[in-house]
């Protein structure tokens, strides 16, 4: 696993400035079966295990509606990343790109997302596959697949009411 200060050939790190505060709150915690980033997958798959995005109060009742949906964003804090690469060797052969141009844990604001598949909601509790990232992470939030939202998934939603 790369530590905070081991750098790979070619990349880059900088003092980042200051953080300012934007007020984010974290609404719940992702549970996942990885422990560690060695375990995480690189990227979710559909048919992967089955995670739980638990919901803090007051926002459970903010669950309402998601079974509406087959696919869900959910956009997380990746508090376990390093913050300060802006040149980043993905493939560890030397070779950099610039952090943007990449889907990297590492980031100056380690905000993951992923596109994953609703399984079931169990209370305070969505069921959702696609995920990879460690237990415990902090979620930001979840919303509807932009791809989805539309006037017929709408239409579903007015129709259930």
């Amino acid at each position: 696993m790369v530590q905070q200060t081991d750098l790979r050939e070619g990349e880059v790190a900088i003092d980042p400035p200051p953080a300012n505060d934007a007020g984010l709150v974290f609404i719940g915690r992702i549970r996942t079966p990885w422990t560690t980033r060695l375990e995480t997958p690189r990227q979710g798959r559909h048919d992967g295990p089955i995670c739980r995005l638990e919901i803090f109060e007051p926002f459970v009742p903010a669950i309402k509606g998601v079974e509406f949906y087959e696919n869900l964003e959910v956009i997380y804090w990746l508090h376990q990343s390093r913050r300060d690469l802006v040149l980043q060797s993905p493939k560890k052969d030397g070779k950099t790109r610039g952090t943007f141009s990449l889907r990297s844990p590492v980031r100056p604001n380690p905000i993951g997302t992923s596109v994953v598949k609703l399984v079931g909601v169990e209370g305070n509790t969505i069921l959702v596959r696609g995920l990879d990232c460690l237990d415990g992470t902090p979620l930001i939030d979840v919303k509807p697949d932009r791809c989805e939202f539309s006037p017929l998934a709408a239409q579903r939603a007015a129709e259930a009411e």
